[in-house]
């Protein structure tokens, strides 16, 4: 076995239908008195019901959180923050809404309690990714890590299949890329396995039944497993390219995650066969990269850049960025072979290795 370090997440996670219910406890367990509630403008009123939950603990809610965490939002949080004297955060929703939370807290060091709703996953990683004058940041530290996640799938019942699809193509990318992370482990490989599994069973199962609880369940503990992976290792080629066409030309985090991971496999297969041996036996199949693109495929997600708004034109400017800096991968990165990778995501083409 290959020595390896591993680190375990000290997040507290409440999983559970209704564990919604507990979220007063959870600010009271933190020692905090004063929790301003956070959300986009669509999930305002849900916010406001989070909000109720708290009682006296609520001190009110911002409803501004942005895809792809912009420095400026983050800023008018911060004087949210001021002006009601607020000791924590409540980050109700998706991988915007967490973004949030995790930008307060990375400025002010005030604790966080994130309620998910979608598979993305971030809310159990110490990265935070913000954008500020069209390039999007990594940045990791401890502060960043929420320290309460109530994951409840009674609140995931109503998320639409096609967001619930790219949300959980999104997850199964921090895993697919765990497998072959440099700084792997054998904790995190096999929380990967299990994840990818887990969510490749569930979400065919959602776009059947989009109420079932079960397949809900299932869909969030993956994501979850998945999310916790991708705080643990590093990652390369896939979330390299998909923060450059977030950042740059402002794409949808979700559903850019879920048309690169077919082509960015595909791309390293060659170089870590075996690393990437478990999706294909989840698949079925030899090859990974097209096993993903077939699942997307079956369950409904988008293939292709040009219809989620890349223009052809901006081809050459993403592969430029790509490859400005460089950064580890299995296999070696060329500005070439990123054009064409890019090229055949965009036209929504099954990946080549």
């Amino acid at each position: 076995m290959r020595p390896f370090n591993y680190q375990g997440s000290p997040a507290k996670i409440l999983f559970g239908a209704g564990m919604r219910k507990q979220v007063a406890q959870a600010v009271a367990d933190l020692g905090c008195r004063r929790a301003l509630v956070l959300s986009t403008p669509q999930q305002a009123k849900d916010a406001e019901t989070i909000a109720a939950l708290l009682g006296e603990r609520a001190v009110g809610t911002f409803a501004q959180a942005t895809m792809h965490t912009p420095v400026e939002i983050t800023e008018l949080a911060l004087q949210a923050m001021r002006d009601s004297g607020a000791d924590c955060t409540v980050a109700f929703g998706g991988g915007s809404t967490t973004g949030l939370g995790k930008a307060i807290a990375y400025r002010l060091d005030t604790p966080q309690i994130v309620i998910p709703t979608t598979y993305a996953g971030s809310e159990v990683t110490p990265i935070l990714g913000q954008t500020q004058a069209g390039r999007k940041e990594t940045v990791r530290a401890a502060s960043i890590l929420p320290e309460v996640v109530i994951y409840d799938p009674e609140l995931t019942l109503g998320l639409p299949v096609p967001m619930t699809v790219t949300s959980g193509l999104n997850a199964m990318a921090h895993a697919a890329e765990a497998l072959y992370a440099r700084d792997r482990n054998p904790i995190s490989s096999l929380m990967a396995v299990e994840g990818l599994r887990a969510l490749a069973e569930a979400l065919p199962q959602i776009t059947e039944a989009p109420r079932d609880l079960s397949a809900r369940s299932a869909a969030l503990y993956g994501a979850w497993l998945c999310g916790t992976v991708l705080g643990t290792v590093g990652m390369s080629l896939h979330h390299k390219l998909c923060h450059v066409l977030g950042g740059t030309f402002d794409l949808p985090h979700a559903e850019t995650h879920a048309i690169i991971l077919p082509h960015a496999i595909a791309f390293n297969a060659g170089a870590v066969a075996a690393e990437l041996q478990p999706i294909a036996e989840i698949f079925g199949t030899t090859a990974p990269g097209a096993a993903l693109h077939d699942f997307a495929v079956r369950i409904g997600a988008p293939t292709a850049l040009k219809d989620i708004g890349l223009q052809e034109a901006d081809l050459d400017r993403a592969a430029e960025i790509a490859t400005a800096n460089p950064y580890w991968n299995p296999r070696e990165v060329t500005r070439t072979d990123i054009r064409q990778l890019l090229a055949a995501a965009w036209r929504g083409d099954a990946p080549t290795t």
